[in-house]
């Protein structure tokens, strides 16, 4: 509790919750909004185009790294900076219609995931030097924790407020509720090694990867990046299609326990990750949180196997979310001890977009793997997806141990 109480991990907090805010603004409620005005379909499908910048962020993340703005420090400035954009962009959607300012509408929700995006880069970089070695599990785990309120509140909250107040009126409260995170860059404290920027916009560019790619045991590391979550990925892809049209759940059903139990399951799960992360240090926590990732997916296994059961639906959508947010919490602190301080806009950026790869790209597969074998085998499957990253980091132990010792130093 003491540990959660913390300035620096409250600070974290609120920021992952500033950094969750803007995402369904943009995405499904915003969806919601055009469908309620009778929007055509292929306009909406179009919409989603507008998230592009969050796929793309690492390209003007040196800028970030390279250029200080004069008020709150080196990260917290860019983080203030974009806030205040975010509030103004929302505030901006609020007074525009989808009948009258289509694609008004279309240009400010683009520029809001691009300086969303923005926000996230400066956020992740702030979370990575702010933090202390014993704070960072705790750290990643409250980050999660907020990011995910904010999706609640700005995703199911917005669109029931929408029902009472309208949507001009759902979008002003939001870029009200974005003052949160305004607030928590003015209270909070500074990072204690903000590391040196870059002396040019080259050695910005340059830089992060010259100094990531001399390290010893780097593509190793790269690969343990992509394949520790990806046994996670496969089962994820497809949950809902599996409860709904596998075992026959209503969307109801599903909507009510897959998604709002696991959201707490995963909140928990994280929490619970970070409080034990501060014992076990990081190498135990990847390791014995990646092995409850890859033993959740056969709970899916026994689910295919049994048939339709709600206890057991239950038991295994809290243990999936349960592990997975642990398992989260241990991955992105692992992310953060990653980052050399003076490119870690760009290196997080860079880190965290590969390791996003496997959730882009297991979905055609999975489909591909269910049609041919079905969902008792699909799930073993991905069971065996997650062992190849678990061998690695048993392998890469000692690599993982001297960069958070170095780290820490």
């Amino acid at each position: 509790m003491n540990q959660f109480l913390n300035p620096r991990v409250l600070t974290v907090l609120f920021l992952g919750f500033s950094s969750g805010l803007p995402l369904a603004l943009s995405g499904g409620t915003l969806q919601a909004w055009l469908t309620v005005e009778n929007v055509d379909i292929k306009t909406i499908g179009m919409f989603s185009l507008v998230g592009l910048p969050y796929t793309l962020k690492f390209i003007w993340s040196p800028l970030m790294d390279r250029f200080i703005v004069p008020v709150f420090g080196r990260r917290r400035g860019w983080i203030a900076l974009s806030q205040l954009a975010l509030i103004g962009l929302i505030l901006g959607m609020s007074v525009t219609s989808p009948q009258n300012g289509l694609w008004f509408l279309a240009l400010l929700a683009f520029c809001l995931t691009f300086v969303s995006a923005s926000q996230d880069v400066a956020i992740d970089a702030y979370r990575a030097e702010v933090l202390r070695e014993p704070e960072r599990g705790m750290g990643a785990a409250v980050s999660v924790t907020g990011y995910r309120l904010a999706m609640l509140v700005s995703g199911a909250l917005a669109l029931i407020f929408s029902g009472y107040l309208g949507w001009r009126a759902t979008y002003m409260l939001m870029a009200l509720i974005m003052s949160i995170g305004v607030i928590a860059v003015w209270l909070g404290p500074e990072p204690e090694d903000p590391g040196t920027p870059p002396s040019s916009m080259k050695d910005a560019v340059e830089g992060p990867f010259k100094e990531f790619f001399s390290r010893t045991g780097v593509w190793s590391l790269l690969a343990l990046i992509i394949l520790y979550k990806l046994g996670d990925a496969f089962a994820g892809s497809l949950t809902t299609t599996f409860l709904i049209r596998g075992m026959s759940f209503s969307v109801g059903e599903v909507g009510t326990i897959n998604k709002g139990m696991g959201l707490a399951s995963t909140i928990i799960g994280a929490l619970f990750g970070g409080v034990l992360m501060a014992r076990l240090r990081l190498f135990k926590s990847l390791l014995i949180f990646g092995i409850l990732q890859a033993v959740s997916n056969l709970s899916f296994m026994v689910l295919a196997l049994v048939g339709k059961s709600y206890p057991l639906m239950i038991f295994t959508i809290a243990f999936e979310n349960l592990a997975g947010g642990m398992g989260t919490a241990a991955f992105v602190a692992f992310l953060m001890v990653l980052c050399n301080h003076s490119y870690t806009a760009t290196q997080f950026a860079l880190l965290s977009a590969l390791a996003s790869l496997g959730r882009v790209f297991v979905g055609p597969l999975s489909g591909v793997l269910v049609d041919g074998m079905g969902w008792t085998v699909f799930f073993f499957t991905t069971f065996l997806f997650a062992l190849p990253g678990l061998v690695l980091l048993w392998i890469m132990r000692e690599v993982v141990i001297r960069t958070e010792t170095a780290n820490e130093s």
